[in-house]
């Protein structure tokens, strides 16, 4: 039993170490979903005014939206390394196929939560009611008054309405909610195609087999994290010895004069080699043997990173 429960165990964990972007992209779609239910009950609140209520609802529903994509453009490590690229080097190593792809991931990435956001608000319904209340045409209503019009009609989402055009309140209100859920089901739909479509053309275009591009998943994400924690490690040890040679002494736990007599750090690594190791990678082959990141690159002493007659070119869409 104890078995079994450790296979499980290790199971869920290699699982979810190879689906991390899949996970992590649920888990932003499902706090998108809380925010946005939240958003409606306490901070949603129609004007129920003409001319008000269309720039309300279109703000209700486009300015979060814009907000949580540029909050996922500037969380996504490729946007910084892009711009790393830019600076250093520019983008003339990139073919037209690599730049598209890189842009389309950095978006596609950052999209998530705002389709999310969109979606939810247009299956409620309630901002785009608001937004085109007043825009309604009173003749489209059988029997309505002839003596009211757009004001009254603004009002409608209030349910701040005379007694006599409730029943028109719930014609229009069940209309364009109708209306309103359609766009959402139809923006699920082109999405998911959109979602299915790049999957096929990444994988069709990928010179990597499926295994050789897991393994180089794997390697990127173990890479990124030996680099965070030994680079927390040296700068620990830097900081220490040059607060001892300023003061004379420097005060560390346990743990950390560990640290300092097992990891001798000699000095730092000169500007070139952090420029050398940063930035966007495209994925070569020198010689027939794979370079899976920059970090490798350097290691192997190649030097460039144009394409070569003999190598291979793909983007790395890999977190």
């Amino acid at each position: 039993m104890a078995a079994l429960v450790a296979e499980n165990f290790r199971f869920l964990s290699l699982f979810f170490k190879s689906k991390d972007v899949m996970i992590f992209n649920g888990l932003v779609a499902l706090g998108t979903v809380g925010s946005e239910e939240l958003f409606s009950v306490v901070a949603f609140n129609c004007p129920c005014s003409p001319a008000r209520n269309y720039i309300y609802g279109l703000a209700a529903i486009g300015v979060p939206a814009l907000a949580l994509f540029l909050i996922g453009v500037i969380w996504n490590n490729h946007t910084w390394n892009l711009v790393a690229e830019c600076h250093k080097r520019g983008t003339k190593n990139f073919s037209a196929a690599a730049t598209f792809l890189l842009f389309g991931s950095i978006m596609g990435r950052a999209a998530v939560a705002p389709v999310t956001w969109s979606v939810i608000s247009l299956l409620r319904g309630e901002a785009y009611i608001c937004a085109l209340s007043e825009f309604v045409r009173p003749s489209s209503l059988d029997k309505f008054p002839a003596e009211y019009g757009a004001e009254v009609l603004a009002r409608f989402p209030c349910k701040d309405v005379p007694a006599n055009l409730t029943k028109f309140r719930d014609e229009m209100t069940r209309r364009l909610r109708y209306e309103s859920q359609l766009f959402g089901w139809l923006l699920i739909g082109i999405v998911a195609v959109l979602v299915f479509l790049t999957k096929c053309l990444k994988h069709c275009c990928s010179p990597l087999s499926y295994r050789q591009e897991a393994y180089w998943a794997q390697y990127r994400s173990n890479e990124d994290k030996l680099f965070r924690r030994t680079a927390e490690v040296h700068s620990r040890i830097l900081a220490a010895k040059n607060v001892k040679h300023f003061f004379g002494f420097v005060a560390l736990d346990k743990e950390e004069k560990e640290l300092v007599q097992e990891f001798p750090v000699e000095g730092v690594q000169p500007s070139p080699q952090w420029n050398a190791i940063t930035g966007v990678y495209i994925y070569r082959e020198n010689k027939g043997f794979p370079l899976y990141s920059r970090l490798h690159k350097w290691a192997k002493g190649v030097e460039g990173n144009g394409p070569s007659p003999e190598g291979h070119e793909m983007l790395f869409l890999a977190s």
